[in-house]
């Protein structure tokens, strides 16, 4: 690991096409894994499952590849380049959500969904760096960017309850496995090829203590492995969580998913404020602010039902999406951009190694505890990761670009 230059661009600005692109797939990332927690009730019903718990544990794979993959994904993004792999992102992903479309039990689903996982593990150390090194603003460039992924999440709980109700979960699949293949040909269009591959190129490097940057990367590590815990655990188990807490007062799908998606959509406004702020103040004290949030929130939500619990529910995710941007924003100020590619596949095949345990273990700790006891557990890993942060260096706002 090298300590970048922040906040030097190492090549020219990207087009509006090609910027909107980028956060477009980021949209389609984290989209495209929670069309299956969104419609696994009627997809558990379909394949002859009792419950939706039952079914939940197929779908771990594709979570695990998703941060598995992050290490090939980050190593071909930095020596191969990053345009050909987001073509590979942009019409693997569309040409998995098809497959799953197509599946016709349990064991296919999660052949396809693992596949599906594998090309979405491209997208977060090859897309965000790409973005990120023609950009003199990383806090504002990661907020933006964090949104749009967020708003992926919000689509996914809308979209997958639309089409639920009118077309079937097949179609909820496979009509964004479209638009991804769609994006790809556009992409494919406005997108210049690359002079050099990032590993390739000239560094622009300051001296920083490699103690600094090992200790930077632990935190952010190891913070980003709960922060995925958390995100997982919510992301996945939220559609259920309302189902039951709103049962007997909004019980139509469609409604349920429109509810879910404004929790998602209000909640990702606070990765565009917490993005603006980065380039402004403390990054640590930011980040601690926003974990002391999470573990009352959590325990609130624990027993309360109707619209108490929607409104936590709004207010603990504002809190889970708003402390997203921080580990991306710690690459893009520690890290060489020849290097952050290959960088941020490690950190994520760990953090979101360690998550995706979260996949497998949702449905049956509901079934055996409950939500309650799920929720007092969410809040005590969100006191565990502000006790990691505390660690961080406590620099004000991050390295400042060498002469």
């Amino acid at each position: 690991m090298m300590p970048s230059a922040h906040p030097m661009p190492a090549m020219p600005a990207h087009s509006r096409g090609t910027t909107l692109l980028l956060n477009v797939a980021h949209a389609i990332d984290h989209m495209f894994l929670l069309i299956f927690a969104t419609a696994i009730s009627v997809i558990a019903a379909d394949f002859g499952f009792a419950s939706w718990e039952q079914l939940m544990p197929y779908g771990a794979a594709a979570f695990l590849l998703f941060g598995l993959g992050s290490i090939p994904s980050g190593r071909l993004g930095d020596l191969w380049g990053r345009r050909p792999m987001m073509l590979v992102f942009f019409f693997g992903m569309g040409t998995a959500a098809l497959l799953v479309a197509a599946t016709q039990n349990a064991w296919q689903m999660a052949i396809a969904l693992t596949l599906l996982g594998a090309f979405a593990s491209i997208y977060h150390p090859v897309g965000i760096p790409m973005l990120l090194q023609a950009t003199r603003r990383p806090g504002w460039t990661i907020g933006v960017n964090g949104l749009s992924g967020n708003l992926g999440i919000a689509l996914a709980a809308l979209s997958t309850g639309l089409a639920v109700k009118f077309l079937g979960w097949r179609a909820a699949f496979a009509l964004p496995g479209l638009v991804a293949i769609g994006c790809g040909i556009l992409f494919a269009r406005i997108t210049p090829a690359e002079t050099h591959a990032p590993a390739k190129r000239v560094a622009r490097t300051m001296a920083v203590p490699a103690s600094v940057v090992a200790r930077v990367f632990l935190v952010m590590t190891t913070a980003a492995a709960m922060g995925g815990l958390l995100f997982n655990f919510t992301t996945n188990g939220n559609p259920e969580l309302l189902k039951e807490r709103m049962d007997g007062i909004v019980n139509d799908p469609a409604v349920l998913g429109l509810l879910m998606a404004i929790v998602y959509a209000v909640a990702s406004l606070a990765q565009l404020v917490v993005g603006w702020l980065l380039d402004r103040f403390s990054l640590k004290r930011l980040y601690i602010a926003i974990l002391a949030l999470q573990p009352p929130l959590f325990l609130l939500a624990a027993h309360a039902g109707g619209w108490q619990l929607y409104a936590l529910q709004i207010l603990f995710m504002i809190a889970v999406f708003g402390a997203i941007p921080f580990t991306d924003v710690l690459i893009a100020r520690y890290v060489d951009d020849r290097m952050r590619s290959r960088v941020a596949g490690v950190r994520l095949a760990i953090s979101l190694g360690v998550s995706s345990v979260a996949v497998a273990l949702l449905g049956p700790v509901v079934k055996a505890a409950g939500f309650p006891v799920l929720l007092a557990v969410l809040a005590v890993v969100a006191m565990c990761t502000l006790a990691t942060v505390a660690f961080l260096p406590g620099d004000a706002r991050g390295p400042q670009p060498a002469e």
